[in-house]
């Protein structure tokens, strides 16, 4: 059985200590990584408690239910701070950045524990693949975020549509990687070269 919370716990414990040292910036995205395994401990807890409550099985839960979970999940603490906190344009980014690398880091650790450590190759390709795939999640949202925000008539419909749009990545993602040999290689692949052609396309938005 993969205990997620103890999982989290030696995750957020360090991360807590250096949230209570650091200052300023560093403080900052120190919060948004913890909040980052925090969203993925809860969207674990929601996603299997709607896995039982549908009836449904592994795979299709996989691809249907936890794209919406997770992503939804990740989008409330950027919206809270938007609207709360009212950051600066520059300061976007890297806070969703951070939560998606800390959603990611759990996720990727819970499966290690869960499927063992020995094979290299195929863990690295895991981690890379889904590190990438939660951060290009994150630039969908940033790119659309720093558009549509000023626009307070476009903001709701676009952020639904950024939603949208995350959630059939995550899910095709998802599909991909649930299949054998080189169709999940596929599936690993498709966010590393969605982040090559963020960098190229869209360096203007980086922090």
């Amino acid at each position: 059985m993969n205990y997620i919370e103890n999982i989290y716990i030696c995750l957020a414990a360090p991360l807590l200590v250096g949230i209570l040292c650091a200052r300023n910036k560093g403080r900052h995205m120190l919060l948004f990584v913890w909040g980052g395994l925090s969203v993925c401990l809860l969207s674990s807890y929601i996603s299997t408690f709607l896995t039982a409550f549908l009836q449904i099985d592994y795979i299709t839960a996989t691809i249907t239910v936890v794209p919406i979970v997770e992503e939804i999940m990740k989008l409330l603490p950027i919206l809270f701070y938007l609207l709360v906190f009212e950051p600066k344009g520059e300061d976007v980014p890297a806070c969703i950045f951070m939560i998606a690398c800390g959603f990611a880091t759990l996720e990727n650790v819970c499966y290690l524990v869960l499927n063992g450590s020995d094979r290299f190759f195929d863990l690295l390709i895991r981690g890379f693949g889904t590190g990438a795939m939660h951060v290009i999640c994150g630039v969908i949202m940033v790119v659309g975020i720093m558009t549509l925000w000023e626009n307070r008539w476009l903001r709701a419909a676009g952020i639904f549509g950024l939603l949208s749009a995350v959630i059939t990545y995550h899910g095709i993602y998802n599909m991909l990687v649930l299949q054998p040999g080189s169709i999940a290689i596929v599936g690993y692949l498709i966010p590393l070269f969605s982040a090559l052609l963020y960098k190229i396309l869209f360096h203007p938005y980086k922090s």
